[in-house]
């Protein structure tokens, strides 16, 4: 068949976190399933998720992805694409990620949505998605690929639907700077400048994301609410990057200077 069974994505699921297990990137899933469905990269990424939570792993948030327009006409998406956070995610500020963990890691600048109130079912506004955040935090999204990049055999490179399958590219969190509530703060003019190792990489204003970060959340709680699934409270949201992924080898230190609302930072050893 050329598109997967149930069993199939299941067996891809298991798949999935053996590549992350062992840090060895698996063949495109594109590949394999020429006639895959965005539905159907979808549900071989909640079966990944099932399949932590079955290891004890508990889902703390949600990442948005592919959120400008560049990136959108790049992968050839007119939309957003979404991964999950889980517990084991989370990285401090100013601490040491183990690069021994990872694959290919690449880093992102955002903002990190903290929820005091639960966002679910059709028709969220980006109103709804600011009365019910507590706060606005600058963070560090740490991108990794489980997937092969680029196909060694035929030379193909990575649909959309293999980074969607691949909990879209999500690997982890660091969060620091000043929290601002979300009413106080012109969330669309927030920016960034991203170094690694003292050297300034990329630069981005947070207005590139959809025009106003709260309009990715808002996007996602519809998405998901034809599954019956909600944000709740103490959930985080990575709005999207406004920057384009920078590169990450072992040894390298990212500092992300947010300028008034303070900066992230994190050491790969």
């Amino acid at each position: 068949m050329t598109r997967p069974t149930r069993d199939d994505m299941t067996a891809a699921a298991a798949r999935l976190e053996e590549a992350e297990i062992t840090r060895t990137q698996m063949r495109q899933f594109s590949l394999d399933w020429p006639d895959m469905t965005l539905a159907d990269a979808y549900a071989i990424q909640h079966a990944w998720i099932a399949l932590k939570q079955s290891k004890g792993r508990t889902i703390r948030g949600h990442k948005i992805g592919l959120t400008s327009k560049a990136m959108q006409m790049a992968v050839k998406i007119d939309e957003p694409d979404y991964g999950v956070l889980m517990d084991d995610m989370f990285f401090r500020d100013s601490g040491t990620v183990a690069f021994d963990r990872l694959i290919q890691p690449r880093v992102e600048m955002e903002l990190a949505f903290v929820l005091k109130s639960r966002l679910e079912g059709h028709g969220c506004t980006i109103f709804d998605v600011l009365n019910a955040t507590d706060y606005v935090v600058p963070a560090i999204e740490i991108l990794d690929a489980r997937i092969q990049r680029i196909d060694p055999q035929t030379g193909a490179t990575r649909k959309v639907l293999d980074t969607i399958s691949d909990n879209a590219a999500n690997c982890g969190i660091v969060t620091g700077g000043r929290p601002v509530r979300p009413m106080d703060f012109d969330l669309r003019w927030v920016s960034g400048l991203l170094f690694r190792n003292g050297e300034i990489e990329e630069t981005g204003v947070s207005a590139g994301v959809l025009n106003h970060p709260a309009n990715g959340i808002a996007w996602l709680v519809d998405r998901l609410a034809p599954h019956g699934v909600a944000l709740e409270p103490g959930h985080v949201v990575l709005a999207g990057s406004f920057i384009r992924p920078v590169d990450v080898r072992k040894g390298d230190t990212i500092h992300a200077d947010y300028g008034p609302l303070g900066s992230v930072t994190c050491h790969f050893a």
